[in-house]
């Protein structure tokens, strides 16, 4: 009985102990190959509006509020969200930085369901005629809770699988919906 005991307890304990020795910083990264030209990637990309049509996160749930400000699709957008679901919550995204046609990156404060910073890139690369790779990477620092509760979840996998889902997504809309670069319609809002 007593070997069963400590066998229970060691079971229970790893997850706590494998926390204190993990990374406090995180990197999610997943890629996806589209078939049209970086420029019409990346300014598609490149405008906040136009994730509610990819990103699973932002599909979640359609009566989320979101506020919109600056210019979209420049540095210094952003767009506030609050959504009443948990796995939404609210928080704010803002682009910090572009580099055309290469690179965008965001900063994501996260307020609801747990108080976070975390920082997301879009990267376009050309890869052959008409072909463009876009890598998403999602990246952060993590207290011991949150190593704890990345362990527990596999947050490294479900978030990477959420990346590759928007990934698909977006793919297909570039690549089904519109059958050459200039049926692209890109959002302008201020």
């Amino acid at each position: 009985m007593i070997i069963i005991l400590i066998i229970i307890a060691a079971i229970i304990a790893t997850p706590f102990i494998a926390a204190a020795f993990t990374s406090s910083t995180y990197i999610i990264e997943r890629e996806a190959e589209i078939g049209q030209p970086v420029q019409v990637v990346f300014e598609y990309l490149r405008h906040l509006q136009n994730q509610s049509h990819y990103n699973k996160w932002v599909m979640a749930d359609t009566k989320t509020r979101r506020v919109y400000s600056g210019t979209d699709g420049t540095t210094g957008a952003t767009v506030s969200w609050d959504s009443a679901n948990k796995n939404v919550g609210k928080g704010v995204q803002q682009i910090i930085e572009l580099s055309d046609g290469k690179r965008i990156d965001y900063r994501l404060e996260f307020e609801k369901p747990f108080k976070n910073i975390a920082y997301t890139y879009l990267v376009t690369e050309t890869i052959g005629a008409g072909r463009t790779r876009v890598k998403w990477g999602f990246t952060g620092e993590r207290d011991y809770a949150l190593r704890l509760v990345h362990i527990l979840f596999n947050l490294k996998k479900v978030l990477g699988n959420d990346i590759q889902t928007s990934l698909g997504n977006l793919k297909a809309i570039l690549e089904k919906q519109w059958s050459k670069p200039a049926d692209v319609v890109y959002t302008h809002h201020r």
